[in-house]
């Protein structure tokens, strides 16, 4: 045996495990057709004219193209040397961008303005084998080849080796085997998802190779990243994210390591539309996922979306105050209210017994405006809480005998308030007595302090103002209360934490309020995790997010980049966050989000500025732009993840909850 065919045999030996050697056969098989003059059931579409580290210019013949089902631009093309040799099976792959010139262009646009001027009459066939060559453009995406610490595997980089003469290489275009290595080849093998298939081109006249190779992608890729959905509404943006938080699901059924929340703003997620004979995730994994909702649907079993504004004084007094500075509510005593710190529930229980009293009258002062606003209450709910000095079961704020005696001097006293009503009423009497008594020294505590610091005065002249409308300010807010609700911040983490899917449903909600339970539950998400980090038990758990029409969220010129999202971005891996945003336009969202982004879908966008900004902010997608403005097919996508290297053209599955939901 000679040394070169010694060679050729230890090199076939220590790659027969790899994927690639795939390819010698296809090129043994390739060499076979060509002896036999199969010509139109090979694969070689032509041979290199120009080559350059970046791209490369080949030339080709219409037999050739016609034999392998026309070549789209988009479509992949793999190089090979003429002859291997010893080295190990490798080839360059190549996108195809255009059409360009030959050094016979202007030859035979002369001949064919020739046969025009007569009438094209039958051509001689050395005149047809001479016009039926052309040359195309392509871009050199990389090389695939063994990995040199493994044989066995498969590596893939995103330049070429060398770059020798053009005379030594021949260009085919992949069979089955070849495209399924080329789109899933280099995929991480945990957890992987079957997305929908490869589609190289949006015309689909004639059954192309690409429609059998099914695209995959590994949910591992997604934990803790960052992803993107652009394109125009309807062409399927929400489709995908529907088929990601499925294939984090199926991934996470054993172990339950990954919480999501879908912020669900048309319903979608968390009801099913018979009409379109669309379900939804809740359907199909009713055992995984809690559905919260302003508005609660008659065939969707789900928890209200709802604060009960009693039972956590401190968070939501802050979100009245939120609401009141979103809605311009400026008046003096209005902006005194919302800048109360109202303890919280729990910080009062580990007071001792006459540590008390203060903190539990600020929190019935508070609870004397949300009664009197109007909003309903479980008053037995409220005593259970403990929050009753002097232990007894009512609301008493238990001023003393000396001071209501002056309140209500020349007037029947009541019986010290036992209901909500009764306390609103002695607190109003109060507060008439405070501002006509300013000097009266029964407003002075036993200690010698004020009876009154800052705050309570302020929710007491909230309560009971000398002029403008008090509590009623409050009445648009009460759509947000329920007296049954928890805390369902909470509630939410502790089910995050167990892998659960929440769908927060904001079908019905303005803008505004679908900003606020975002911002306000991202807050929390993130505090939870980086507690987490801090005590060092994150283990293996993520929390995934997903945001639909992320730019009426997320900054677009964000420079203070302390923002929750803007965080996301920059330390959410290390937390374990990981984020799903959905927009139409590249360019709507913060560039430090954009650039911190390792995943990428791409469906129709109508403008070149958007593809431009896309570009910019992702190599990957340059030279593809004018494939991303032409396609309109709903579910058809550029697709890009930590996994791939290069930008993948696939048609995404429709979610299909039946298939998966007995």
């Amino acid at each position: 045996m000679t040394q070169v065919g010694l060679g050729n045999l230890v090199t076939k030996t220590t790659t027969q495990d790899n994927p690639l050697f795939s390819l010698r056969t296809f090129l043994e098989q390739e060499a076979r057709m060509e002896q036999a003059r199969q010509l139109d059931k090979m694969r070689f579409v032509g041979y290199v004219l120009e080559l350059g580290y970046e791209k490369a210019k080949i030339i080709t013949s219409d037999p050739y193209k016609i034999a392998v089902g026309g070549i789209p631009r988009g479509s992949f093309l793999i190089m090979t040397p003429n002859n291997l040799g010893n080295l190990p099976p490798h080839f360059t792959l190549l996108r195809v961008t255009g059409v360009t010139t030959t050094p016979l262009s202007n030859q035979v646009q002369q001949t064919y303005f020739e046969l025009h001027k007569k009438s094209m009459p039958e051509l001689d066939v050395w005149t047809q084998g001479e016009l039926q060559w052309g040359a195309l453009e392509c871009d050199v995406l990389g090389m695939f080849y063994p990995s040199p610490t493994d044989q066995k595997q498969l590596a893939f980089s995103g330049d070429v080796n060398n770059v020798v003469s053009a005379h030594r290489y021949k260009v085919y275009s992949p069979d089955e085997t070849l495209l399924n290595l080329i789109v899933n080849g280099m995929v991480k093998s945990e957890h992987q998802f079957e997305l929908g298939t490869l589609r190289t081109m949006e015309n689909q006249l004639a059954n192309n190779e690409g429609n059998r190779i099914s695209v995959k992608i590994s949910m591992k890729d997604f934990k803790g990243s960052r992803t993107s959905m652009f394109g125009k509404t309807r062409l399927g943006k929400s489709n995908v994210v529907k088929l990601i938080a499925q294939g984090i699901i199926e991934a996470t059924a054993n172990d339950n390591s990954v919480g999501q929340v879908i912020f669900d703003i048309n319903g979608e997620y968390a009801n099913d539309n018979p009409q379109d004979g669309n379900k939804s995730i809740r359907s199909a994994y009713t055992e995984r996922c809690e559905v919260y909702a302003l508005t609660e649907r008659p065939n969707t079993p789900s928890k209200p979306l709802r604060l009960n504004f009693y039972e956590q004084p401190d968070s939501c007094m802050n979100v009245l105050a939120s609401m009141l500075q979103q809605d311009s509510q400026s008046s003096n005593y209005i902006k005194a209210f919302y800048s109360v710190q109202l303890p919280s529930v729990e910080s009062i229980s580990k007071l001792g017994f006459n540590e008390k009293t203060r903190p539990i009258r600020k929190i019935q002062y508070y609870w004397a405006v949300l009664k009197k606003a109007g909003f309903p209450v479980d008053e037995q709910r409220l005593l259970s809480l403990g929050l009753n000095s002097k232990n007894t079961k009512k609301f008493d704020p238990h001023f003393t005998d000396i001071l209501r005696e002056d309140v209500y001097k020349g007037k029947k006293k009541p019986d010290r308030p036992s209901t909500l009503d009764e306390l609103v009423k002695e607190l109003q009497a109060v507060t008439e007595y405070r501002r006509n008594n300013p000097t009266s020294e029964h407003l002075t505590s036993s200690s010698g302090n004020a009876l009154f610091d800052a705050d309570d005065i302020a929710l007491l002249d909230f309560l009971s103002p000398a002029t403008g409308s008090g509590p009623s300010v409050l009445r648009d807010y009460i759509k947000y209360h329920s007296p049954r609700a928890g805390d369902f911040l909470k509630e939410i983490l502790a089910l995050l934490d167990m892998g659960k899917t929440i769908i927060l449903d904001l079908g019905n909600a303005t803008d505004e309020i679908r900003r606020y339970f975002s911002d306000m539950l991202s807050r929390a998400i993130f505090a939870h995790q980086e507690q987490k980090f801090v005590t060092n038990s994150l283990n293996n758990h993520y929390i995934q997010i997903y945001f639909e029409e992320a730019h009426n969220l997320f900054p677009t010129n964000d420079k203070d980049l302390t923002g929750v999202y803007s965080r996301f971005a920059k330390e959410g891996a290390k937390f374990h966050i990981g984020m799903v945003y959905s927009t139409q336009s590249p360019s709507t969202i913060n560039k430090e989000l954009l650039a911190q982004t390792e995943n990428f879908f791409v469906g129709h966008l109508s403008s070149i500025d958007e593809t431009k900004a896309l570009s910019k902010v992702q190599i990957a997608f340059l030279g593809i732009e004018e494939d991303i403005l032409r396609s309109k097919t709903p579910g058809y996508m550029r697709m890009l993840t930590i996994s791939h290297r290069f930008v993948i053209p696939v048609q995404a599955n429709r979610f299909e909850a039946a298939a998966f939901s007995d």
